[in-house]
């Protein structure tokens, strides 16, 4: 029986990387995003997936789109929650209503993905993979919405894997650093790309690509011994503090 994959923001950057790298390796793909023209445009002419339009922070929705899923597949072997929300912002601007649109989708949509998921992926034994961020690991400014809803996630991982390991169901979560993605590069200034670079020890930004490796990895049959873990793909930035640039110079 062939494999399926759920990703969700699969319309575009590290979700739609790895619905390609999916479908390389022979799995079919549930594509979910609730931004419609992209995700039609993204799924189109995708052989093996299938586009699903849900707003991963609604539970009606996720309750709904799971069952289209299951119904239409029979089986789901792996959850990808990469749906997210970068809204950054000093502390004195963050009101509660951006502080909720933050959260509702970056921690309350993986909670409700898993729990819809869970069922199905104890009859599979699959693999729930939570995407984080290293602004999860380590703080930075204008990130306290975004950085705390990523540290949430990191702990509902080790949550997830604590409880659904007795069921075979392996969770583990991947903290992305610098991505050179088209909203990266439109937003980053030169003088933050420096920076990136001197603090990273393997002096670049990540690309897609080698983000959705990880993500691969971990919820096919190779990482079956692997679980509760965080897995930091960023160059070795969030090891290393500073760096020390100029020691390396």
């Amino acid at each position: 029986m062939q494999k399926v994959a759920l990703v969700t923001g699969a319309a575009r950057g590290i979700g739609l990387a790895t619905t390609n790298l999916f479908l390389e390796a022979g799995w079919q793909v549930a594509m979910i995003d609730r931004d419609v023209p992209a995700l039609d445009s993204a799924s189109a002419g995708l052989e093996g997936a299938r586009a699903f339009y849900c707003d991963v922070s609604q539970p009606a929705e996720v309750e709904t789109t799971i069952k289209e899923v299951l119904a239409h597949y029979g089986r789901l072997d792996a959850l990808v929650n990469n749906a997210g929300v970068a809204d950054f912002g000093p502390i004195a601007e963050t009101d509660f209503a951006r502080w909720r649109r933050v959260m509702e989708t970056n921690l309350d949509g993986v909670f409700l993905m898993s729990q819809a998921c869970t069922l199905a992926l104890k009859a599979t034994k699959g693999a729930i993979l939570n995407i984080a961020s290293i602004s999860g690991l380590r703080a930075s400014t204008l990130r306290v919405a975004y950085g705390t809803s990523k540290a949430a996630v990191i702990q509902l991982t080790k949550q997830q894997a604590a409880e659904l390991g007795e069921y075979g169901i392996r969770c583990n979560c991947v903290c992305p650093g610098p991505v050179r993605t088209k909203l990266a590069m439109a937003v980053h200034s030169q003088d933050i790309i420096d920076a990136y670079h001197d603090a990273i020890p393997l002096n670049r930004y990540g690309s897609e690509r080698e983000i959705a490796e990880v993500i691969v990895f971990l919820c096919s049959d190779k990482a079956s011994y692997v679980t509760g873990q965080v897995i930091a793909a960023d160059g070795g930035f969030e090891s290393t503090g500073v760096g020390l640039p100029a020691l390396r110079k």
